[in-house]
């Protein structure tokens, strides 16, 4: 079990701000998880569409996609930030 968090508007298109879900074997990167996501339904679709932009975090550590899951508890994904 791997709780997800998501963040401004991919919290908004998705239509949650988190969720514990049961990750199949075949998922063990970042991109494999955005992948898997996309096929739970039109509101993941929509907020992953783009999803080279999408931010993630494994157990709060910025990670790129091609980074393993391993045993991480919690994945945060959000949109790309900026400074100000």
């Amino acid at each position: 079990m791997v709780k997800l968090v998501y963040f401004a508007w991919v919290r908004e298109r998705i239509g949650k701000s988190e969720e514990e879900i049961v990750l199949p074997d075949s998922v063990t990167t970042i991109d494999d998880l955005l992948d898997h996501l996309k096929q739970r339904g039109e509101e993941y679709r929509n907020a992953l569409e783009h999803s080279d932009v999408i931010r993630v975090a494994l157990d709060h550590r910025h990670s790129q996609h091609d980074a393993a899951i391993g045993g991480a508890s919690e994945i945060a994904l959000f949109p790309p930030m900026t400074g100000g």
